[in-house]
């Protein structure tokens, strides 16, 4: 009975080191729209601020939720990451995102979540005294649609691109960006000195949104709803051309399934990464993970 009791209290003991909050907080409103985020606070450390993981979640602009990756927040703030889990506007719902859809419609689906994640950015940061957050160790992250969104979000033009009057700094800038399965509408937008550290997982047959430079949804050219995207591979050929840290895990065979890895099995990948860049630490490596499907492409690393 005795080694019952103490092992329950050694349980508790381990858990209380480890207490997180969870508060869930509205991050903008007006009179037709309100936007809510789950902030995941780890155990509060004296004298020192918290890095801050903002995610998005996948769905097509059309669905998903922001509670998804529950596990992967918990998993962050028990290792000293707030992670700002957000809604955004789901533009597509009701509506075709894909060949049969129209252009114009998705790009402003994306420019609507963007919009949001914007706005979800600067409400934390002005937040960060409140919930002792580091706004200089602001990282962004999604699955899918979500990671379109934080490809747009890190490197298109505030002031152009931004629907909502509150606009970020000039000189604000993400300190990272984690993506699963995402890509981005000009590849040419990640300058030399706009580039931020990367951590990108993707499968190289991925039919939703290519792997390399290609078209959403595998869609002919002359369908309505083309779009040329540059995925994960395409953008970590460009930031080995930059000199600048990237580091891309490759499900040789593996399509979009594969999007959401980095936030369940994957998330010590995600903890590594978010270290290496707060420590300053350079790198560029390219993981090759075979999948029990054949790849296809002219992929000798996939052979």
């Amino acid at each position: 009975m005795k080694k019952i009791i103490l092992l329950l209290f050694t349980t508790l003991a381990f858990h209380n080191i480890h207490a997180q909050e969870i508060k869930t907080l509205t991050y903008f409103q007006n009179d037709t729209l309100k936007l809510d985020l789950d902030l995941y606070l780890p155990k509060k450390k004296a004298n020192e601020k918290t890095p801050l993981i903002i995610f998005a979640f996948g769905g097509g602009f059309s669905g998903g939720e922001r509670t998804s990756e529950k596990d992967f927040g918990l998993f962050m703030a028990k290792n000293g990451y707030a992670v700002a889990s957000i809604s955004y506007s789901l533009y597509m719902k009701g509506k075709d995102f894909g060949c049969k859809g129209t252009l114009t419609e998705k790009i402003k689906a994306i420019q609507i979540g963007v919009s949001d994640m914007w706005q979800a950015t600067s409400f934390l940061i002005k937040s960060a005294d409140q919930y002792n957050l580091d706004t200089s160790k602001f990282f962004i992250s999604g699955i899918s649609a979500g990671a379109e969104i934080g490809f747009h979000a890190s490197f298109w033009d505030y002031k152009l691109m931004n629907l909502y009057q509150n606009n970020l700094a000039p000189d604000f800038k993400y300190a990272g960006f984690i993506g699963g399965s995402g890509a981005i509408m000009d590849i040419n937008l990640i300058s030399k000195e706009k580039a931020i550290p990367m951590l990108l997982a993707h499968g190289n047959n991925d039919e939703t949104v290519p792997y390399n430079a290609g078209s959403h949804r595998s869609c002919p050219t002359n369908a309505s709803g083309w779009l040329i995207l540059f995925g994960s591979y395409a953008v970590y050929n460009h930031m080995t051309d930059l000199h600048k840290n990237i580091e891309l895990i490759t499900f040789c065979g593996g399509g979009h399934e594969f999007s959401g890895y980095l936030f369940h099995e994957g998330q010590q990948y995600v903890l590594d990464f978010a270290n290496n860049v707060l420590k300053g630490k350079k790198f560029e490596s390219h993981l090759i993970i075979p999948s029990q499907k054949k790849s296809s492409g002219n992929y000798l690393f996939c052979e």
